[in-house]
């Protein structure tokens, strides 16, 4: 059962952490919310959050501060500002896409402020938040992971516990490389079937219906040909991810072809002025290029 008096913080309300604040709101969690960029009053009433004006402040009104945000470097602002402030009984759980060492990076200084870590980065985008079916992997001690399942219980249906600390973000970095090298295949099997003198939308149907239509692919195949034009997860986004990805298998001397060939096709999809377009927009216009 969800402990009431458990405060819920969030650093963090852009697309995922907004999501995760609505979706805990719906399922009466207590929230206090920070952002960099600011919160505004009207989404803080409509889910019945407070506002802080600082991640300390917020440290101090909530029992778990969780963030949700872009980078290594943004998580690292936030939680240089957490270890310099009181965090008796804290437990922070870290839920963005970075490095396994960022969050262990600072678990020592956590401890020594009364608190204690995880890192749980979520899976899927924040249409699965919303209905409670996202992934969540989580790495750190039984005692943390238990007290923080109430809150992942109410985000996801895919809950894994995966070690210690690091092993969370880990996993996040495993599942998201096969998604990372699954477009880039994707995208070189369209041109290749383009050429033979396949439609997309030909080719599409053939994979769809075949083990090599995942799941992934059924959600975005209208938005390859153009039908839907919703944003799951940015072009700019992606691109940032894979170039994580590649930075972390570098760091145990990993090569990865596959994952610097799709640096390759986001950078260019970037430039060519598509990064605030869904990932997709990836396959679609390359596939679109070899039109012209």
């Amino acid at each position: 059962m969800m402990n009431d008096r458990e405060v819920i913080g969030i650093c963090g309300v852009g697309r995922m952490g907004s999501a995760m604040a609505a979706r805990l709101a719906g399922q009466s969690f207590k929230l206090v919310l920070w952002s960099r960029s600011g919160v505004t009053d009207a989404f803080a009433s409509d889910n019945g959050a407070e506002i802080a004006f600082s991640p300390a402040a917020l440290a101090f009104k909530a029992d778990i501060i969780i963030t949700s945000l872009i980078n290594d470097s943004a998580v690292e602002t936030v939680l240089d500002q957490l270890v310099e402030t009181s965090l008796p009984g804290k437990l922070v759980v870290e839920m963005s896409t970075v490095s396994p060492k960022t969050l262990k990076n600072y678990s020592e200084r956590i401890k020594a402020k009364g608190g204690s870590a995880i890192d749980a980065p979520i899976s899927g985008g924040p249409e699965f938040v919303m209905d409670g079916k996202a992934g969540v992997y989580i790495g750190g001690a039984d005692v943390d992971y238990k007290r923080f399942r109430p809150i992942a219980e109410a985000l996801s249906d895919r809950i894994h516990h995966t070690g210690s600390l690091g092993t969370g973000a880990a996993a996040k970095v495993v599942n998201n490389m096969m998604l990372c090298g699954y477009w880039e295949v994707l995208k070189e099997a369209l041109l290749t079937g383009k050429q033979a003198g396949l439609s997309v939308e030909t080719m599409l149907d053939v994979l769809l219906t075949s083990p090599g239509g995942s799941p992934a692919l059924k959600t975005r195949a209208p938005r390859i040909l153009g039908e839907d034009t919703s944003v799951g997860f940015p072009v700019k986004g992606a691109l940032k991810d894979a170039k994580l990805f590649a930075s972390v298998a570098d760091s145990f001397g990993i090569e990865t072809p596959a994952i610097d060939a799709a640096v390759k096709s986001y950078s260019a999809c970037l430039d060519a002025g598509h990064g605030n377009e869904d990932l997709s927009a990836m396959v679609r216009t390359a596939l679109a290029s070899e039109d012209h």
